[in-house]
């Protein structure tokens, strides 16, 4: 039922006060999908709006389940006193379209694909895709694309766009103008492309030329990925998948001892 990228809530009744009386049963459910309302019930229109009414909040938090006390959030409800419900985040798997399968794209769907990312790796050489170069458990679910021309293999790859990362690690500066083009027109929630300062400005201000607005060249991330001092291409694939993560997940990217008192 959930769309690639879309999130829903599953919302539980979790304890019930004594005696249990009406159509209230621990265990009741609903299952509210972002944007698309909800299929089931807790066992009363009021109780369900109530509810419902915390699935936004929730959806933007960065929790993965949560309980609410019913008297917290509408004290005049006094018939649900003591009920609580639980929401727990469903999501659909997190997919990520990576442009270019040199040493960098190859080792980046390797680690998103170990830590259950939904990944396709696209290149126009078809010996950097051979399946024998990903032969693990984990590396079976990459999607390998030989791509004739590179705008129409990122565009079909992105789809809607809808909670897609995209990372463009190709090896030229024409291909990332390819890559970057489709994949700015297809509007996905990350776009990332690696290259010094120097480089992605000159395909930045090559867009800006062509007539891309600014607001989205401004939502490119170039130079790809966090800081951490990487070197090796294992190590620049990490700070790309960090950065991506942290995006999703709302993180700031900060070291977590920093609220350390010194």
């Amino acid at each position: 039922m959930l769309d690639e990228g879309s999130a829903g809530v599953l919302v539980t009744l979790m304890v019930l006060p004594e005696p249990q009386s009406g159509k209230l049963r621990i265990g009741s459910r609903f299952l509210a999908i972002e944007s698309s309302g909800r299929v089931g019930t807790l066992g009363a229109a009021d109780l369900d709006e109530v509810a419902a009414q915390q699935v936004p909040g929730f959806l933007s938090s960065r929790d993965e389940a949560r309980s609410i006390k019913v008297e917290d959030v509408a004290p005049d409800l006094h018939e649900f006193r003591g009920v609580q419900v639980l929401f727990e985040r469903i999501e659909a798997e997190p997919r990520l379209v990576i442009a270019g399968a040199g040493h960098v794209g190859a080792s980046l769907a390797r680690l998103a694909a170990l830590v259950g990312y939904r990944v396709t790796l696209i290149d126009d050489r078809a010996e950097f895709l051979g399946r024998d170069l990903f032969a693990s458990s984990a590396e079976q679910g990459i999607d390998l694309v030989v791509a004739a021309d590179w705008s129409d293999a990122v565009r079909d790859a992105i789809g809607s766009g809808h909670g897609i990362s995209v990372a463009i690690v190709t090896r030229g500066h024409k291909q990332d103008e390819d890559c970057l083009r489709a994949a700015i027109a297809a509007n996905p929630f990350y776009i990332g492309m690696i290259g010094s300062k120097r480089r992605t400005n000159i395909v930045l201000d090559k867009l800006r030329e062509e007539g891309a607005y600014e607001e989205q060249i401004k939502n490119v991330r170039a130079p790809i990925g966090l800081d951490i001092g990487a070197v090796s291409p294992e190590e620049v694939a990490l700070a790309i998948l960090a950065e991506i993560v942290a995006e999703r997940r709302g993180g700031s990217g900060p070291p977590l001892s920093s609220w350390r008192r010194t």
